[in-house]
């Protein structure tokens, strides 16, 4: 299966995710491919640096927008590709070739803005190719309501799935991301951990 992770906003946490995921899929034994096809380069730059730190298993990378190519893609079970609007063309390629969308959204208005247009943009591509969102960095206080503001904010919007899993703004993300580890190698009890790994299930259900 061939998973875009994208939104046209930065800081949505896809990056994060994307590798959360990855690490995840090779720990399950699935042979992955992924990309990164973001200017910034921020799911490439976590992939080396856990290659020289040495952590195992280490994870199969690529910006090369010219691999994204059908010969390419069947040769992995599981395909993630980090996209962003800074590489315009490379995010319409990845969405023609893409099985879904997977869409991180901060609760936030802007966020839920720029939802609303990548979805229009997605659906305007590939038609009725799923798009999934759900609430990333939501906030751990109970008495801000603004995750379940734009919760509600995303069931409006005609065409996207929203998923009911949240992934909160913790510090073990910034931290394992640092190390080149997903959250659930850096303390498997951590909260962040059984987030992840609850995303994890319900992408990959046929894995779990």
């Amino acid at each position: 299966m061939i998973t875009v992770v994208g939104n046209l906003k930065g800081g949505t946490g896809k990056s994060t995710v994307a590798f959360n995921l990855a690490v995840w899929l090779v720990k399950q034994g699935r042979n992955v491919s992924l990309f990164d096809l973001d200017p910034q380069n921020t799911f490439h730059d976590v992939v080396e640096v856990r290659r020289e730190e040495g952590h195992l298993p280490s994870l199969p990378m690529t910006n090369d927008v010219a691999m994204l190519n059908a010969s390419h893609l069947s040769s992995a079970e599981e395909v993630i590709i980090d996209v962003s609007v800074g590489d315009l063309n490379a995010l319409l390629e990845a969405i023609k070739f893409a099985d879904r969308v997977v869409v991180p959204c901060a609760p936030s208005q802007a966020d839920i803005w720029s939802t609303q247009k990548f979805l229009t943009q997605v659906k305007a591509i590939s038609g009725n190719k799923p798009v999934i969102a759900f609430i990333n960095r939501a906030d751990t206080h109970h008495m801000v309501f603004e995750t379940e503001e734009a919760e509600q904010a995303l069931d409006s919007l005609s065409g996207l799935q929203r998923m009911p899993i949240r992934l909160y703004q913790r510090t073990a993300y910034r931290r394992s991301f640092s190390e080149g580890l997903a959250v659930f190698e850096l303390n498997i009890r951590d909260k962040a951990a059984q987030e992840v790994l609850a995303l994890a299930a319900a992408l990959y259900p046929h894995y779990s």
